[in-house]
Order: C-alpha cells, then structure tokens, then sequence
C-alpha cells in the first residue's frame, strides 16, 4: 500500500503531519497510521525503482511490500543494503503498533515508526542525488573487499 505522495517533499510533510498529531489522535488511529507510514516507506522505494528505470514489485517478502521492494532495490546496488535494516524496523514497529495493548507502548512504535521511514526517505533520496552515499556501510561489499590503511591511532598502536 504505496502512499499518494508525489515526491519526497510530500512524504516528509505528511511523516511530519502525523509526527505533531496530539497523543490522544495517535492513539485512536495508531493501527491506521502504522499503516500509513509503511505505505509512506514503501513509496520510498518505490521512487528508488521507478528512478533506475524498473518497474516497482508486487511481491511480498516474508508477509511485507516493503521488504520485497527493498530486496528489487538493492539488486546491483550493494551500498543499498545500508537501509535494509531500517525497512525491517519500519515492520517491526508496526507489529508492535498492532499487537500492543500498551498506549506508551504503542505510542513509542509510531514515532520509532516515523523517525524510522523518514531516515529512509532522507537516505534514499541522498542516494538519488548522490551515487556513493551508502558506500560506509559494513554490508557494502567494496568496503569489505577493499584493503584498509587504518591510521597508527585506530591500529591501537
């Protein structure tokens, strides 16, 4: 469920939007917003894929769009692994969202929720704007590859 966000502009207004929503409201349509904001994450993604001219999946990976997304994504692009793991918290926060009886809980899941999809859209778009970024990230396979000179002071020397 890919939101109707045009650009990320629109996707970072909306994360705010629902980011100053009183306590109570969040509360009342936390299972709504979760939806929400994965579908705002997705929609991430989907403006990565539509970018490098492909065709966004309909598949699902282990129950979730945006993982089966993040998996079309990344192909050929190892430094996009770097927010792998931010999609799989985006899910986890919302199951929380979904499984809490908790109110603090559950309003703790949201704003994970939101800081979590907009890292992602801040990520994704830099990484539109800027080819290497992502490239530091330990599961980037250059880096790994590559023979690293470490200073005398980080050799613990």
């Amino acid at each position: 469920m890919a939101s109707n966000a045009q650009n990320f502009d629109d996707l970072l207004a909306r994360l705010e939007e629902i980011e100053g929503f009183a306590d109570a409201d969040l509360l009342v349509r936390a299972k709504e917003l979760a939806q929400e904001i994965l579908g705002l994450g997705e929609t991430c993604l989907h403006f990565w894929i539509i970018a490098r001219d492909g065709t966004p999946t309909n598949a699902k990976k282990e129950g979730f769009s945006i993982l089966a997304l993040h998996r079309q994504g990344a192909k050929g692009e190892p430094s996009f692994n770097a927010c792998r793991e931010s999609c799989r918290e985006a899910v986890y926060q919302y199951n929380v969202i979904l499984q809490s009886g908790d109110d603090e809980q559950t309003l703790r899941a949201l704003k994970l929720q939101i800081m979590v999809v907009r890292h992602l859209a801040l990520f994704i778009s830099g990484k539109l704007e800027v080819a290497g970024l992502g490239d530091f990230c330990c599961a980037s396979k250059p880096i790994r590859q590559k023979d690293m000179n470490l200073p005398e002071m980080a050799q613990g020397t």
